[in-house]
């Protein structure tokens, strides 16, 4: 939906957690865009999601120096995509701009974002060009990203994160839905709505230390593949048909030569025990796929909130 008025309401989400190291820059990088781009009204909101540190405080300050600046604090840590779901609740902008705090999606690219929703886009995806990760954790990102887009059972562009521009009907679209365990990428994508991209070169974080873990990046590309593929069931369903398939020709095979008077040699013990682990292995890694299915709906059927919020704007 292209924008009504000439100065539209243009939001900007930023959930943070520990971030105090880098909000000083991240204030100056914003407010000079800001600043810049005179044709539009700006909100920043920053999300606490439960920081340790000096962040709230940081965000607070800066909010009363500049009234374009809002702090949502939520009572706990509930994580990255709980604390981005209450931004964009909050967020009340005729189109809302999603971002890291880490200013590796640089705040330099929302004006590109916001000429392409002027010129009719809905959505607009930040897709990375190229990262500055090095070692296992790029190795890890880029198998995650290489694969996913192709075991989807819906259209997921690769190498899309929380960066982008989102119009209002998408927003209002996004927050109606229910669901706890989160993928942001696929639900913005799920949503709808007209969509384009502009490309731009993920930056090294600006200060400090990532805060997200590996543990919970594998945590969030695991709510994104049984969030949006069911290929996991899938596969079970075949290796099922498979090992039967291969049991029954097996059978047959000793079947037919005990007809045949042909003498059948006793199946030794190495045999045996490996078909009971590779028979038993794959009954576990089936329960476990099945344990996560049904652990999300579990989550759904207890109608929790995603989040609690302990002081908003």
């Amino acid at each position: 939906m292209r924008p009504t008025s000439a100065h539209p309401l243009i939001s900007v989400v930023i959930p943070i957690y520990n971030e105090e190291e880098v909000l000083p820059e991240l204030f100056t990088r914003l407010t000079g865009v800001f600043n810049a781009q005179t044709d539009a009204v700006w909100q920043a909101v920053f999300v606490n999601d439960g920081s340790r540190d000096r962040s709230a405080e940081l965000v607070r300050t800066q909010a009363a120096a500049d009234p374009r600046f809002e702090l949502v604090e939520l009572s706990r840590n509930f994580g990255f995509q709980a604390a981005l779901a209450a931004g964009l609740a909050q967020a009340r902008g005729d189109a809302v701009v999603t971002m890291d705090a880490d200013l590796q999606d640089p705040p330099e690219c929302i004006p590109a974002m916001v000429a392409a929703w002027r010129n009719g886009a809905e959505v607009v995806q930040a897709v990375r060009r190229s990262r500055q990760e090095t070692g296992l954790r790029r190795l890890g990102m880029d198998f995650f990203h290489r694969t996913f887009s192709r075991i989807s059972d819906f259209p997921i562009t690769s190498n899309t994160g929380t960066f982008g521009l989102m119009d209002r009907v998408a927003v209002d679209a996004l927050n109606c839905l229910p669901e706890r365990n989160r993928f942001f990428p696929g639900l913005r994508s799920w949503v709808g709505f007209t969509t384009t991209e502009i490309l731009y070169d993920r930056q090294e974080r600006a200060a400090g230390r990532p805060q997200q873990t590996f543990r919970r990046l594998l945590r969030y590309a695991t709510d994104g593949v049984f969030s949006f593929s069911y290929l996991p069931l899938r596969l079970l369903t075949y290796t099922g048909t498979c090992v039967s398939l291969l049991g029954f020709i097996v059978g047959m095979f000793f079947i037919v030569r005990r007809l045949l008077g042909i003498e059948v040699a006793q199946t030794g013990f190495t045999t045996l025990v490996t078909l009971v682990l590779f028979l038993g292995g794959v009954q576990l890694i089936g329960i476990g796929v099945l344990g996560e299915y049904l652990g999300r709906i579990y989550d759904e059927v207890k109608q929790r909130p995603t989040y609690i919020v302990r002081r908003k704007p």
